[in-house]
């Protein structure tokens, strides 16, 4: 059985009875088993959960019962969501680790799907730093390098799916959080669109986070998409429905598109020439499949829009999910946690308005200026293990610029809500995988999926594995 296979491809399998379920999982749980004490992607377990509901699924093909298009395939859960059973620590010594009654809508879909959900994965506190380390469950390593960190907050998924323990996995991003872990650990991370994929609470942040899947190709990103955007009667609003499914954008022609090159953190830090190489790599790939590409310097937010979403939206979600004990927070969130109290309820929604209004001069780029905007998925490389925790507890009252390096290009599509994908096309002269990010415009996926699986074909990137981990 071949660990990196598409879990579109396992599920092939699987209904064909050429593998089953339990011989599926049982491969992943015996991988994670002997990779995973070095990487620890991988916080929390119940084997026997897994194997049960391998069996059961094992059964409904037998029987003939209805399956979802991906019956039997396994996939992690990132820690910061919940699953009716399951703890939901969300990376933290300060939330308790009594099980969650209630699944989260994201968990409905994936089990609709036909998922066996094994295990969860590891984040940082509460999602709010770059880079997946915490005080409860330790650092998670990155496969390519054992020495740095797989970003985040999604780095337990990323680093799993690139060690081969898992095919793809659950996160979630909101500023970055599966594009960042997918570009430091060469694996492919697609944001989707606000209002996407359902959620309870139509994404905490004032809208800027949404779920989604990292995943090695492009085929699974873009059907896992269409079980995740099943819509929601019930949500407040959900993003208009697709001209038809995303799976069907895959061999798609894409016409000859107008690309926007940025090469300058909107951040204003300097940009690593590797991640310039990633972005120059994928202009010239673009080039090749016929798109028109040229340099911008487009509008992504201004100095006070930024401060706005970094010191007045993301701290309060701190009290979206409270912690049960704040006194053991991570140093740098309990800051946070005691700084919100003095944030006036004006003030913050000063902030809010300012970000859709600038969010409206962001998105009118699209297709005016140009179709996709292309930049460096990252302003920096993957940095060494336990840096930016260490940073971040240090000095949480300023702006670290190891983790602003990682958010420089990420961040402004999740305020605008547009979709957007990293693509592993790049390795850097010391062998660490570097991403490329395009941006689509509001409610545009299937641009993007056409784009990125044209240059995934033109390319070798799903044949990369980590090469302590490559068998």
């Amino acid at each position: 059985m071949d660990l990196f296979a598409s879990a579109v491809r396992l599920a092939g399998a699987i209904r064909a009875r050429d593998l089953s379920p339990t011989e599926v999982a049982t491969a992943y749980l015996d991988r994670i088993d002997r990779l995973d004490p070095e990487i620890n992607a991988i916080i929390w377990r119940d084997d026997e959960a897994v194997l049960a509901a391998a069996r059961a699924a094992e059964r409904a093909l037998l029987s003939g019962a209805p399956t979802g298009p991906f019956h039997g395939v396994p996939l992690p859960v990132k820690d910061l969501t919940s699953v009716a059973g399951q703890p939901n620590t969300m990376g933290s010594r300060g939330v308790s680790s009594v099980p969650r009654t209630v699944n989260d809508l994201v968990v409905d879909r994936l089990l609709e799907a036909g998922f066996i959900l094994m295990g969860r994965s590891n984040t940082p506190e509460m999602g709010t730093l770059p880079a997946t380390e915490n005080a409860r469950y330790g650092a998670t390593a990155n496969p390519w390098d054992l020495t740095r960190s797989p970003a985040g907050s999604s780095g337990g998924a990323a680093a799993a799916v690139a060690a081969g323990m898992a095919p793809v996995a659950h996160g979630n991003d909101g500023g970055g959080s599966l594009r960042m872990p997918a570009s430091a650990c060469g694996l492919v991370g697609l944001k989707p669109s606000r209002a996407r994929i359902p959620q309870h609470l139509q994404s905490w942040w004032e809208y800027c986070t949404t779920e989604g899947v990292i995943t090695r190709y492009v085929e699974d990103a873009a059907t896992i998409l269409d079980a995740l955007s099943v819509p929601d009667p019930l949500a407040w609003f959900q993003a208009p429905a697709p001209a038809r499914p995303f799976a069907a954008e895959l061999g798609r022609e894409a016409g000859r598109l107008r690309v926007g090159l940025l090469l300058d953190a909107p951040t204003g830090l300097p940009v690593d020439a590797e991640c310039v190489n990633a972005a120059l790599v994928a202009a010239d790939l673009l080039e090749k499949l016929g798109h028109d590409v040229f340099p911008v310097q487009p509008f992504l937010l201004s100095p006070q829009g930024g401060h706005a979403y970094v010191e007045k939206i993301i701290p309060t979600s701190l009290y979206v999910h409270p912690f049960d004990e704040p006194e053991l927070a991570e140093p740098y969130n309990r800051h946070r946690w005691l700084r919100v109290r003095d944030i006036d309820a004006g003030d913050y929604a000063q902030a809010v308005a300012l970000l859709q209004t600038e969010s409206r001069q962001v998105v009118a780029q699209w297709r005016r200026d140009f179709d996709v905007l292309l930049t460096p998925t990252m302003a920096g490389p993957p940095p060494p293990l336990g840096a930016v925790l260490e940073d971040a507890n240090r000095h949480p009252e300023t702006a670290m610029p190891s983790a602003l390096a990682m958010v420089s290009f990420t961040s402004v599509a999740s305020v605008t809500g547009q979709p957007a994908i990293s693509l592993p096309v790049h390795t850097s002269a010391d062998g660490l995988p570097i991403g490329a990010q395009l941006i689509g415009a509001p409610f545009d996926e299937a641009t993007l999926i056409r784009l990125a699986h044209s240059m995934e074909t033109a390319t070798d990137w799903t044949a990369a594995r980590p090469p302590r981990y490559a068998i």
